[in-house]
């Protein structure tokens, strides 16, 4: 079986940038935004092909995948998979979520420019568009360039490597609650209140609505996994 979503990382071959690298952020990218379900089964020569490289960088990728619980591998058939995702697993990834990721925003919002901010509004217009459209794929990949183009700019290695890795434990199962849900049952997030508190510079405010943000995604994610 193939994933399809994978062609839409394309490696440039000639890119200063590692084949290592660019396989690494292929497949995390891919796993974020939930092209690869949870508990089906992959090989590493099904990504490979997909990607169009040779199964080595992948295998180094896989390696690191697994380190950060993104991916698992099977002891029965060496075969990969996302882990499935147990109520208490998900309670863990909401309070570390509800943690670290609201501090980013308050860090992020301490060095926020005009430029920023019209960036921030263009994600949220793309994002609300998708949910409009029914576009899973295009809600996804807004929502995480609206969050991280905030988080990029706390200056924090540690607290952004945290929120990319629970990121990557939570990316698949978002897609199942849209796969249950759908996009026009979501609930309004809380980008707006934080962009209008980001232009008043209120950072305790951009701190306050991220945690409402993550806490009632992840919610959702609760409900579809109990459901």
């Amino acid at each position: 079986m193939g994933y399809p979503g994978l062609n839409q990382f394309p490696l440039a071959m000639d890119d200063e940038t590692s084949i290592h690298d660019q396989v690494y952020e292929a497949l995390a990218e891919s796993l974020i935004q939930g092209q690869i379900p949870p508990g089906k089964s992959v090989s590493l020569r099904t990504l490979a092909n997909e990607l169009n490289v040779s199964p080595m960088p992948v295998r180094e990728a896989v390696r690191r995948l697994i380190a950060q619980k993104a991916l698992e591998l099977q002891p029965s058939n060496k075969r990969l998979r996302v882990p499935s995702l147990s109520e208490n697993r998900l309670l863990q990834l909401m309070t570390a979520r509800q943690w670290v990721e609201p501090e980013l925003a308050f860090l992020g919002a301490q060095k926020i420019t005009r430029d920023v901010i019209v960036e921030l509004k263009n994600d949220d217009e793309r994002l609300m568009a998708a949910l409009s459209k029914g576009d899973v794929d295009g809600y996804m990949k807004a929502n995480y360039a609206f969050h991280f183009r905030l988080y990029n700019l706390a200056e924090a290695d540690l607290f952004l490597d945290m929120a990319r890795t629970l990121w990557l434990q939570s990316g698949p199962f978002m897609r199942v609650v849209f796969g249950r849900l759908g996009t026009v049952q979501l609930p309004q997030d809380h980008h707006q209140e934080l962009i209008r508190a980001l232009e008043s510079g209120d950072h305790a405010a951009v701190r306050q609505h991220m945690a409402e943000d993550v806490h009632e995604g992840m919610e959702l994610m609760l409900e579809a996994l109990k459901g």
